[in-house]
């Protein structure tokens, strides 16, 4: 992952938004909240200029390696005011959907930001520690060897391969290695959420798997939200059936990829108003979990955009 030197007619400020995309991907995999990636991007931003302030950038071999390290020292730094926030969270926590965008000019920045892992896997990730996750994401998402590692997060090569070996005998424990396929994915989709908006309990006892678990993230916000997961069939249609008897007449679904999954994206109005990621069983026929975000603070940065191709064609 060698690079050559910074020229002296580049800028400080256009070697970081040439990385910036790479950063984003990383902090946001590491924290697994948008708003505090983007202030670790900020931080980083300035000890990144301060740097170039203080001594003159081509002395740096390597400008990415050097703002990757920045970036996730003070991700890290950043993870132990999550956990403060989590202690007083009302109800069930999950991670800030992340809406996979199209890039303006080229394929380059659509690839970065698809490298967030699923929203499923993000939640596992918060079972970790904050070196094993930041660990596992490098080099589990982002391919970055051991020894590369060691250098990011000032460890030991032998420190870092303890780390990675944890870290995935975990999450390997905990979240089956498979992949549903997406036309089996956005399918599944777009059923359970024609079952759960409508309030077919019939329906949804063919759909949800018997060990279904309903996740509910509202921050204490919105109203008949659960404070726990919801366990079993016949509890989460019972619950899920409700939401749909208090439902506003104007709601909208689109479907959208979050987090590199087929989704859906509630809006009442121009305002978001839920996001729901399903993660199938591994035939696909069902799902074994629904994770619903309603928190208007982690839906502050979802916009409302044109339908997609693929909207309308199923339209």
């Amino acid at each position: 992952m060698s690079e050559s030197p910074v020229s002296g007619g580049d800028t400080a400020t256009q070697v970081f938004v040439d990385h910036r995309e790479l950063l984003f991907a990383i902090v946001y995999n590491i924290l697994g909240t948008v708003a505090d990636t983007e202030d670790v991007l900020q931080e980083t931003w300035l000890s990144w200029t301060g740097r170039a302030h203080r001594t003159p950038l081509d002395g740096i071999d390597n400008p990415r390696a050097y703002l990757v390290r920045i970036a996730v020292n003070h991700a890290l730094a950043r993870r132990a005011a999550i956990t403060r926030r989590r202690e007083t969270y009302v109800g069930p926590w999950l991670p800030e959907p992340l809406l996979d965008e199209p890039a303006p000019d080229d394929s380059a920045d659509r690839v970065l930001r698809s490298e967030s892992v699923s929203l499923a896997m993000l939640v596992v990730l918060e079972s970790l520690t904050p070196l094993e996750r930041a660990v596992f994401v490098l080099n589990e998402v982002f391919g970055y060897a051991h020894t590369e590692i060691a250098e990011v997060l000032d460890r030991s090569p032998a420190a870092v391969r303890q780390l990675a070996h944890r870290a995935r005998q975990h999450v390997h424990a905990r979240r089956p290695l498979y992949r549903a396929h997406p036309r089996v994915r956005q399918q599944a989709t777009e059923r359970f959420v024609e079952a759960a908006l409508g309030g077919d309990i019939a329906a949804l006892m063919e759909i949800l798997a018997p060990d279904v678990t309903v996740w509910t993230d509202s921050g204490g916000m919105a109203r008949g939200a659960g404070l726990r997961p919801v366990h079993g069939r016949d509890k989460a249609a019972r619950l899920l059936a409700g939401y749909a008897t208090r439902r506003t007449s104007n709601l909208d679904v689109r479907y959208r990829r979050v987090n590199g999954d087929d989704s859906a994206v509630v809006f009442e109005g121009e305002s978001p108003y839920a996001v729901m990621v399903m993660d199938l069983t591994p035939d696909g026929d069902q799902v074994s979990d629904v994770y619903i975000v309603t928190n208007p603070e982690k839906l502050a940065h979802v916009r409302r955009e044109k339908e997609t191709e693929a909207k309308e064609e199923r339209a």
